[in-house]
């Protein structure tokens, strides 16, 4: 680790306007009377890359950072010919998130999630002597279970169950990683519902999904990389979203770079993508509701189970309060697309065979929704496209390897009794 100055920056609540410093690890503002996610303001209005940091810390103008950790991971874009081709898209660009070797792509959990756990830990101050909480479908756990596994940072995942398959690693954790699970039947909600209930003790602070800055901006620097190799804001971003906290960074980052004054003033048309049949925000979006539409919590499990891509299986993402996807879709003039396990499998067949790699459904459902709007006219063949693969290269990584699978200490069921919880959990870090 080490030594350099915090980066600079003040806080945005998106809702009242009010600007103020952040005093630690603030995830909304008191006073602000509505829901609403708070940005951050970075002193540097011009993004300078630091090149002598490897991985994203060369974007580190723009991340909410005390501190430095090891870190070889970043997103990487190059401009596509084979997939392009095949599309007939002249210029199509792949951010690629996971491990690509030839590509020079390295996160070895092979998830963007890892931009995300990189960035979180950065903002976390090493006098903190509480333990981080963070409730996951799966990538984002794995990817804060390496990072805070490499660097000894107390963390205590909840995952369901049904999605421990996600939780493979190439090498045993370090002790100060925990995992509790909701049991079979469980979704990514009830996992959120668990982690709640053990953030009743005070010795465990939430992590704050989309609410944390550093999560956002951590996810951000996919579009940093490809509007800085490309040299330009693209006009259409294409990504599969669970929570659409990933589409929230996009837009965010691409104010930011107008803000820059060097890649051009345009809002990239985001266009987000769900797995069918679990389609919350897709069902709002057509409606035209900023409120979620009522979702049987059964039927919502069900509908989780179905999907593919379990990890676009959020029952309650920030799509509705200030500066949530409900908003980034309507500044941006974006849309909200379905795609089906058929449709994304094919997809994931085409980009395997077009440009060498795997890929994870959630990338194939973005690839897929690319597909059909291209198929149905409605991009522009010159259009300049980033899409964003936020998983891949897992078999690459794995292949020929032993894995190792983290384990649940404790499995609860769907209506866990919260003393009980608190009492369990906390007994794990005694």
């Amino acid at each position: 680790m080490s030594q350099f100055a915090a980066t600079e920056y003040n806080l945005l609540c998106v809702a009242s306007g009010d600007k103020f410093e952040d005093s630690g690890w603030l995830l909304d503002y008191a006073g602000c009377s509505s829901p609403s996610l708070i940005r951050a303001i970075y002193a540097k209005k011009q993004l300078e890359l630091d090149n002598s940091q490897q991985g994203l810390y060369k974007f580190r103008d723009w991340l909410p950072m005390r501190r430095m950790l090891k870190c070889d991971a970043a997103p990487i874009t190059y401009r596509s010919e084979a997939l392009a081709g095949e599309l007939g898209l002249e210029n199509l660009y792949i951010t690629f998130n996971g491990y690509f070797p030839e590509r020079g792509a390295n996160m070895k959990t092979c998830s963007f999630k890892e931009t995300e756990a990189y960035s979180v830990c950065a903002r976390m101050d090493e006098k903190c002597d509480k333990i981080l909480v963070v409730a996951s479908a799966g990538n984002t756990a794995r990817a804060f279970a390496k990072v805070c596994s490499d660097n000894n940072i107390p963390l205590l995942l909840a995952v369901p169950e049904d999605n421990l398959n996600a939780l493979w690693f190439t090498e045993p954790l370090n002790d100060c990683v925990k995992l509790i699970s909701c049991c079979k039947g469980g979704d990514y909600f009830d996992a959120i519902h668990l982690s709640n209930l053990a953030l009743k003790s005070p010795m465990f602070y939430a992590e704050g999904g989309a609410k944390n800055i550093a999560r956002r901006d951590g996810m951000a620097t996919t579009v940093l990389s490809a509007v800085t190799s490309i040299g330009r804001i693209p006009d259409y971003y294409f990504q599969a979203v669970g929570s659409g906290t990933g589409a929230i960074a996009a837009w965010e980052a691409n104010m930011r770079l107008i803000e820059d004054g060097r890649y051009g003033n345009n809002l990239m048309k985001l266009m987000v993508s769900q797995n069918v049949p679990f389609l919350p925000m897709y069902d709002a979006w057509k409606a035209d509701s900023r409120a979620l539409l009522p979702y049987d919590d059964n039927q919502a499990r069900k509908d989780a189970e179905t999907i593919d891509a379990k990890v676009l299986s959020n029952r309650k993402p920030p799509y509705s309060l200030a500066g949530g996807l409900y908003d980034a879709l309507k500044a941006t003039n974006g849309d909200v697309l379905k795609v089906d396990n058929a449709a994304a499998a094919k997809a994931a067949e085409l980009f395997l065979q077009s440009e060498g790699i795997d890929i994870h459904p959630a990338a194939s459902v973005a690839l897929a929704s690319l597909i059909a709007e291209v198929e149905a006219g409605n991009i522009d063949p010159k259009a300049t496209i980033m899409l964003n693969i936020t998983g891949g290269g897992e078999k690459r990584a794995t292949e020929g390897k032993e894995l190792w699978y983290l384990k649940p200490s404790l499995v609860f069921n769907l209506d866990p009794n919260e003393a009980e919880v608190v009492s369990k959990v906390e007994k794990l870090f005694q």
